[in-house]
């Protein structure tokens, strides 16, 4: 059975952001596919090659131990992405991700695979997000204090319709295989199409999931965006 691998769940899941890792799982079982979630914790090592991976977000306090952890990580994460394995990082994991991050006392060493660095905001900021990108209309809220200069030539997930995200008029990035993103809730439970979108680039095919569940957990997600993007 194919593993969606959820990285360090007992650090990255402030925002129920680990999760997305299940949405995945279903998604593909609703479809007819196997895959069962997989949670690799603190100084575990993973085995094969997943079907995608997810890495969360966490708080600030914490993200030193997060960077430490993902250290040991880095190796196995750039061998994914060059295999054009899916990988989803939100919020602070994709700072992780970055080559720096500037902190109210200094800076931090991110692991280098994304061509960006995490900057402060004038201000922290929280509630809705709303992103256009390739995927549809993607929602979700928002709640950090930095956002991501994207070096030159580098691909943002999509434009900002709602909200601050990274503050210069964008959310997140598109690396390779890898999606990064500000929006939590958990993302792909808000945004189904983005979630098959990755599943079909894990399978290499159009993955549609069927069924009253998989109906289900759509009119829900429809719900929360109809509702968002009338008010």
């Amino acid at each position: 059975m194919s593993s969606v691998l959820a990285l360090l769940p007992e650090l990255t899941d402030v925002n129920g952001d680990a999760q997305n890792a299940l949405v995945l799982a279903r998604r593909a079982r609703w479809a007819g596919l196997d895959a069962a979630v997989e949670r690799l914790h603190v100084g575990e090592s993973p085995s094969g090659t997943p079907l995608a991976v997810v890495l969360g977000s966490t708080t600030d306090p914490v993200l030193p131990q997060l960077l430490a952890a993902l250290a040991d990580l880095r190796s196995p994460l750039v061998d994914w992405l060059a295999a054009g394995v899916p990988v989803l990082a939100v919020g602070t994991g994709l700072e992780a991700l970055t080559r720096a991050i500037r902190m109210p006392d200094g800076l931090l060493d991110g692991l280098g695979i994304v061509p960006a660095d995490a900057e402060p905001l004038a201000a922290r900021v929280a509630g809705d997000l709303v992103v256009s990108a390739p995927e549809g209309q993607l929602v979700g809220y928002e709640n950090h204090s930095r956002g991501l200069r994207l070096e030159p030539g580098a691909e943002a997930l999509g434009t900002v319709v709602r909200g601050v995200s990274d503050g210069r008029g964008v959310d997140g990035v598109r690396h390779g295989s890898l999606v990064g993103t500000r929006l939590h809730g958990p993302v792909l439970a808000k945004n189904p199409a983005l979630a098959d979108a990755l599943l079909s680039a894990a399978f290499g095919r159009p993955v549609a999931p069927t069924g009253e569940r998989a109906a289900a957990a759509d009119a829900a997600a429809a719900r929360i965006r109809t509702a968002l993007l009338a008010s």
